[in-house]
């Protein structure tokens, strides 16, 4: 079967906007290719080093790589890409060059070799996420492995945001809590919560695929009878107040339901938000605050930002 790849150079800063522009638009699987992986620095506490060939990778920006069905559809739904993308400046995203390349492909070019980019990595404490087609023995007794299948339509869980979510939750989830992940996506925050010892954790993603994603990867990482995942758009399947709510998405979603996550927080209870620009921190900040959370701490990773705030 024949695919068209559709090659975008674009900034850090749209990253997570674009390939929600392209899943959206049918998209089979997004590569990501960032010109910061050659320059990252790894250190042995929160990853493994890989020797990368710099071909691989733009020079500057990252390019997504996603992956259209050939049909007669084509130019109309490539040109709904470009104009929704061209778009994104209307929410204050630097899209940079924005170069749109097209080329044909056969599937079986492409059907695996997303997987070439994602490896085993430490990202906490005591988190290691690893995919589930590698092998994998732990360096210590207390640490903890969420094994992730991503599939084609979602992140790895070693993008900073939900690095800096899984950080979060490790260190204020306790024992007996319960927990609310809304945007879910490939579930990893959920596993990561149950892990930790939560009694309950309520997960909810819009999108269909996700939430498929989602059980299937509780399922593999045996916290089924803790995690349980539903279709649902923010908060509407949230019927019990809970411990922590964690939400790692866009930030002007985030804004946009700041009074509802309050009602959903426990007084005392912790809400974590993530999937935050840097340019957006102030606002999300001012919006958690005007609602009446209280900000206790602001992680940053790259151009990324998490934020911990309390109810009081």
């Amino acid at each position: 079967m024949k695919w068209t790849e559709l090659s975008i150079l674009t900034t850090h800063d749209a990253v997570d906007a674009v390939t929600n522009i392209l899943h959206e638009a049918g998209a089979n699987g997004v590569v990501i290719e960032d010109s910061k992986e050659l320059d990252k620095e790894r250190i042995d506490k929160f990853g493994e080093i890989y020797a990368l060939n710099p071909e691989d990778f733009p020079k500057t920006g990252v390019i997504l790589k996603a992956y259209l069905s050939a049909s007669s559809f084509l130019s109309e739904t490539v040109e709904e890409i470009k104009l929704a993308i061209a778009n994104l400046v209307n929410f204050d995203i630097n899209i940079g060059e924005n170069v749109l390349t097209l080329c044909e492909i056969d599937e079986e070019d492409w059907a695996t070799a997303w997987k070439q980019y994602y490896h085993p990595v430490k990202i906490s404490e005591r988190f290691t996420i690893v995919p589930t087609w590698e092998e994998y023995t732990p360096v210590s007794t207390d640490e903890l492995i969420i094994e992730l299948d991503p599939g084609m339509a979602f992140g790895t869980g070693t993008h900073p945001t939900t690095v800096m979510c899984l950080q979060a939750l490790e260190e204020v989830v306790q024992k007996g809590d319960t927990v609310v992940d809304v945007g879910t996506g490939s579930g990893v925050l959920s596993i990561g919560a149950a892990m930790l010892g939560a009694k309950s954790v309520h997960a909810l993603d819009l999108d269909e695929v996700a939430v498929t994603a989602a059980r299937e990867n509780i399922v593999l990482n045996k916290v089924d009878s803790i995690a349980e995942v539903f279709h649902g758009n923010l908060l509407d399947t949230v019927k019990e107040p809970a411990d922590v709510v964690v939400a790692n998405i866009l930030a002007d979603i985030i804004i946009s339901f700041t009074d509802d996550a309050y009602s959903i927080v426990k007084p005392g209870g912790l809400y974590v938000t993530s999937g935050i620009i840097g340019a957006k921190k102030d606002d999300v900040k001012e919006a958690l605050e005007k609602s009446g959370f209280i900000i206790e701490e602001v992680l940053m990773m790259e151009d990324w930002v998490a934020i911990i705030s309390r109810r009081p």
